[in-house]
């Protein structure tokens, strides 16, 4: 044990080779990078898709069972929405309207995909300051609010409507007016969004009746408990209704990308590919190691060092590499987490939780390829070798 905590076995094994050390380091590092880009990309899905969810001014939600997210939200009777205004407990119950279309870029004029967004002017569906402090706007018809956060080249738009000045486009054949602007974000739904006045919003789409609403926004009694109201309407409403809590709204959005659609998986797939790269790269440097220093190893063995002893130097070693390893490929992730972020507008930021998770996989990685190089270790005997 004294000849353990004196020399530094596993570092020197480690560092004596420098070559391969930056190799071991740099493969470590691209496996970190896919890991962090993976899980990265995968919480972007689901925190830019639910964006919009979260920030609704409801306690709970009505919509249709046979909706999928907030892009295929299927119709239902507005009268629903008063029927729940009729139970104790429930303070307003408003339509509201979603649909997806395409419209021209008032800068460009190239026809991009558009999340159109609908309610009743006199109070806001969403808890967003600049939404609320643009509601008089959205009574003049054929007016709407742009997402400053919409993907595209907007750079024009953007500097007129902070002036103040308004700006033009058409959607549907129809001239639109753009009056305000409200932060959201692009999703990989939609390259961005627009609201409006549920009576502009039918205007837009004239094959859409005014009872036949997307989902309804209720607002509950102060002390009323959320979850036990969604469940009391759930029970005395038909059954073309789901009451959602506005947690619950934002969950199904986040199981039709991580269920319906192939790309939350592809992202899942991504990180555990990363990680199976790393297993293998770390594999080929310590069972390199260990067949150049067998005989090293046989010599130990001689002079009484036992198994253990000589496995642990190998898992320090992976411990080592693991943690030299990391660094970079954290550093590099920020980075590319930055240019992604402001090239797609898309939530990708660096988190703790994350840069903790990674970690412990690049530690489960480094020591699972330890445990496989061991196998030559555990063979190496004294008699043999001389």
């Amino acid at each position: 044990m004294k000849m353990q905590f004196k020399t530094p076995l596993a570092w020197l094994q480690v560092s004596r080779e420098r070559g391969r050390l930056m190799v071991a380091m740099a493969g470590i590092a691209f496996a970190d990078m896919l890991m962090f880009m993976q899980l990265g990309f995968r919480t972007a899905l689901y925190e830019s898709n639910t964006l919009l969810h979260r920030s609704l001014d409801a306690d709970l939600v009505l919509m249709n069972p046979q909706g999928r997210n907030i892009t295929n939200l299927t119709h239902f009777p507005r009268r629903r929405l008063y029927q729940a205004l009729s139970f104790q407990g429930v303070a307003s119950a408003e339509p509201f309207y979603a649909d997806f279309l395409d419209w021209k870029n008032p800068q460009t004029r190239i026809k991009t995909s558009i999340l159109v967004l609908g309610f009743n002017p006199e109070k806001s569906a969403f808890k967003l300051p600049e939404v609320e402090q643009n509601l008089d706007k959205l009574k003049f018809p054929d007016t709407m609010l742009f997402d400053r956060g919409s993907r595209g080249d907007y750079t024009s738009t953007l500097e007129a409507l902070d002036k103040g000045q308004p700006v033009t486009t058409e959607m549907r054949d129809r001239k639109i007016t753009i009056n305000g602007l409200f932060i959201s974000g692009a999703s990989f739904a939609a390259d961005g969004n627009v609201i409006t006045s549920d009576l502009n919003f039918l205007r837009v789409f004239d094959n859409r009746r005014s009872n036949q609403v997307s989902a309804g926004l209720i607002k509950l009694e102060p002390g009323v408990d959320p979850k036990q109201m969604a469940a009391t309407l759930q029970a005395n409403l038909p059954k073309d209704v789901r009451v959602l809590t506005l947690a619950e709204f934002a969950k199904v959005e986040e199981a039709y990308w991580a269920n319906n659609t192939p790309i939350g998986f592809i992202f899942t797939l991504g990180a555990a590919i990363g990680f199976i790269v790393g297993i293998v790269i770390v594999y080929q440097i310590l069972s390199s190691d260990v067949a150049d220093h067998l005989a090293e190893y046989a010599t130990l063995k001689a002079m009484g060092y036992r198994d253990l002893y000589l496995l642990g130097v190998v898992f320090q070693e992976a411990l080592i590499l693991a943690v030299l390893g990391f660094f970079p490929g954290f550093g590099i992730s920020y980075g590319l987490y930055a240019l992604t972020r402001g090239a797609t507008n898309l939530p990708l930021f660096m988190t703790l939780d994350r840069v903790i998770t990674v970690l412990i996989l690049t530690i489960i990685m480094c020591a699972s390829s330890g445990a496989i190089a061991t196998r030559k270790l555990r063979s190496a005997d004294p008699a043999d070798i001389f």
